[in-house]
C-alpha cells in the first residue's frame, strides 16, 4: 500500500485545507486563516514559482502552499467556479490598469 494517505475513495487528504461556512461562505481556505485555495492557485497562474508564493502571501508556508496546489488538483471543477465567480468583469476594470499588462 502506497504511503500517501488517501481516502476510501482514493482522494488525497489535504491537511492543510479546510472549510467552514461561516468563512468565504463554505470556500475551501487554508486552515485557520482566511485565504481561499483559489488566492494561491491565481498567484501560480501569473508564473509565481509555488516556493516563491510565500513571498507574495507570507503568513503562508511553503507546505500549505503545496497542499492547495494539491487541492486545486485534486478539485480543480470547484476551485475553477470559485475563480470564476470571483473574477472581475473587465468592464469594471480601469482602462489604465489593461494599459499596463
Amino acid at each position: 500500500m502506497s504511503s500517501t494517505k488517501r481516502d476510501f475513495e482514493g482522494v488525497r487528504e489535504h491537511p492543510h485545507i479546510s472549510t467552514n461556512n461561516q468563512i468565504l461562505g463554505g470556500e475551501p481556505i487554508i486552515k485557520n486563516t482566511r485565504t481561499p485555495v483559489r488566492a494561491i492557485v491565481e498567484v501560480w497562474r501569473l508564473g509565481t514559482h509555488p516556493e516563491n508564493i510565500p513571498n507574495h502571501l507570507p503568513h503562508l508556508s511553503l507546505r500549505q502552499v503545496f497542499d492547495a496546489l494539491n487541492y486545486y488538483n485534486d478539485h480543480r471543477e470547484e476551485i475553477e467556479k470559485y475563480i470564476e465567480e470571483n473574477r472581475i468583469p473587465n468592464r469594471l476594470i480601469d482602462p489604465l490598469a489593461h494599459a499596463t499588462q
